[in-house]
């Protein structure tokens, strides 16, 4: 699995998946903390879709936190005012980084919440087109 699927799964998902697999590892290791979590503001890039041109819609509140395991280091990042959430992400991106034997297990735990991700969204995408109005019906001759 992929570093930018791992994260969207883990920041989408249940919280409580980050932070079980966080504290795994911060039972058995030794984290260096090289970035407190702090935070920041990202310039959100748009593309305009008639002419496709890009520019910057504005800024948007970012966290993020680096940490270190046995050489590696790790970044968190995540939308919004969540350093708990920032370092769990440092942490485990660190983990597989270090490819510790955690992270073995944890790609079953990350499918079956992909998995679960895709069926609520799914779900949700029927019901939004149940709303869906089609406009060839609505003709009157």
């Amino acid at each position: 699995m992929k570093r930018k699927q791992r994260t969207e799964i883990l920041i989408n998902g249940t919280a409580d998946l980050a932070v079980s697999l966080s504290q795994d590892i911060v039972s058995r290791y030794n984290i260096v903390v090289i970035e407190e979590p702090n935070y920041g503001l990202v310039m959100v890039k748009v593309r305009e879709t008639a002419q496709k041109s890009l520019f910057y819609l504005g800024e948007v509140l970012v966290t993020e936190c680096k940490v270190q395991i046995e050489g590696v280091t790790g970044v968190g990042f995540v939308k919004g005012d969540d350093p708990n959430k920032a370092y769990d992400l440092a942490v485990i991106d660190a983990a597989f980084g270090a490819d510790l034997n955690e992270t073995a297990e944890w790609s079953t735990l990350l499918q079956q919440e992909s998995d679960r991700l895709a069926a609520q969204q799914a779900a949700f995408q029927s019901k939004l087109l149940q709303t869906k109005v089609n406009f060839e019906t609505m003709d009157t001759d």
